[in-house]
């Protein structure tokens, strides 16, 4: 029996849990984009809650992996391209004034408009890409 799903499960109900937090505790929207991207130049308000962010971000998947849980990611092993998807990423984040975290979770939770709008135009983008990529490129 497959139960791969459970991850997305776990993984969503972690993700909207930690954003009901950071809303009810501290009053700030849980955008990781935003979230960085003000430690990056310099807009942050709070540096400790900011970077103890960012350590979970990155410490808690190096835990797992430590204690021996592998996730297959189906993420590129090539650096070039996760280099141009990275910066794609953040490009776009930044156009778009968030990310998937901040409009996709909380934004539609709020049910903000823009957040409705914006996770709209991600989902459709990402379903055109794949569908341009698997008809146009045979992958």
């Amino acid at each position: 029996m497959q139960v791969e799903w459970i991850y997305g499960l776990v993984g969503g109900v972690l993700i909207g849990s930690a954003a009901a937090l950071m809303l009810l505790g501290n009053g700030r929207i849980m955008g990781a984009s935003g979230i960085v991207g003000g430690l990056i130049d310099g807009t942050t308000t709070d540096r400790g809650a900011t970077l103890a962010f960012i350590a979970g971000l990155i410490g808690m998947p190096a835990l797992m992996s430590l204690g021996g849980w592998q996730v297959d990611t189906q993420a590129s092993s090539a650096p070039l391209l996760l280099i141009a998807g990275g910066l794609a990423v953040g490009i776009g984040t930044r156009f778009a004034n968030g990310c998937t975290s901040g409009h996709g979770v909380c934004g539609m939770s709020r049910l903000s408009v823009r957040g409705f709008a914006a996770t709209l135009a991600y989902i459709g983008a990402g379903a055109l890409t794949v569908t341009a990529m698997r008809i146009g490129l045979g992958l």
